[in-house]
């Protein structure tokens, strides 16, 4: 079988090298599609590739249509948003994320946006401590688990809402679980975002829930950028000039926030969230792992197609 690697952004090489082990040894062909700036070389590329692995690479119906062979495409992090699953099912293509991988960096780097924001962007001036502010996280998955841990550790309360976890397992982990959203927003220093852009969850975050933050909250975003309504954030920003806002991925506005708000807003250059050598290696490794072991024996565990 031929499985190519196609990234836009690569991996480490460090990770490549060990990806390429574990597919040779298995018995299957490498193939390596790196920094290509078309959507036309990753069309060309897939032709007759029988997997493939990417990063934040648009998989779409076309790339689809032109993977005559392709079994199996697993997206090394935990976001799928990028693969088009619908395609994916028609052409019975088994599609995968590889969840856990990145969560270590994503919760760190909530975490440093939190300590960034309270500093003033490290410009001159008095800024404020986290220790004993609260923060309130928005799906307690992989990452916002980790986020409670670390928030924990740096002397934080923490408040958590998921509907699809029990409150006593959010209760065991010494985390307060949130009746509802509306009253975590309105309790919490900061809300950490961990919630998938899904048709339910796309502009949800507006300006009721924005507008109910106390006194000098910050919304820290490490999701999706569709899951903010921007007209209502910048709204809202605009009547409290006390709250912020700092993003992994830029608003459409993005500059609009910025001419406006200043210091108040902070978008990363480009998403950082799973930029660490140990999640690039973590989730590479994850992908190969997991299509030799399709081609083994069927093993579809991190499916998220049907």
């Amino acid at each position: 079988m031929k499985v190519l690697v196609a990234t836009e952004k690569p991996f480490a090489a460090v990770a490549v090298n060990d990806i390429r082990k574990i597919i040779e040894s298995a018995g299957h062909e490498f193939a390596l599609l790196e920094k290509y700036t078309d959507k036309a070389q990753l069309i060309e590329a897939v032709a007759d590739a029988d997997a493939l692995i990417v990063r934040s690479d648009k998989v779409t119906a076309d790339v689809i249509e032109a993977a005559g062979k392709l079994k199996i495409v697993v997206r090394a992090g935990a976001g799928y948003d990028n693969l088009d699953l619908d395609a994916c099912t028609r052409r019975g293509i088994v599609a995968m994320n590889t969840p856990g991988q990145n969560s270590n960096a994503v919760a760190e780097l909530a975490i440093a946006m939190m300590i960034y924001m309270s500093r003033n962007c490290f410009t001159p001036g008095t800024g404020h401590e986290i220790m004993c502010k609260t923060v309130g996280i928005q799906a307690y998955g992989n990452v916002g688990r980790l986020v409670a841990m670390k928030a924990k550790a740096l002397g934080m309360n923490v408040m958590a809402f998921d509907p699809f976890i029990p409150v006593e397992r959010i209760k065991d982990e010494g985390v307060t679980p949130a009746e509802s959203l509306e009253q975590m927003y309105s309790s919490c220093d900061f809300i950490s975002l961990h919630i998938p852009a899904t048709p339910q969850t796309k502009g949800s975050i507006g300006y009721d829930l924005i507008s109910r933050m106390p006194k000098g909250g910050c919304l820290v975003n490490t999701a999706r950028k569709e899951v903010i309504n921007e007209p209502e954030l910048i709204k809202v920003l605009e009547e409290r000039p006390d709250l912020k806002y700092v993003t992994d991925v830029a608003a459409a506005c993005q500059d609009e926030l910025n001419e406006k708000f200043g210091n108040r807003v902070f978008a990363t250059s480009k998403k950082m969230g799973a930029e660490t050598l140990e999640a690039n290696i973590n989730a590479g490794l994850a992908a190969a792992h997991q299509i030799v072991a399709y081609f083994e024996d069927g093993c579809t565990k991190f499916q998220v197609n049907k």
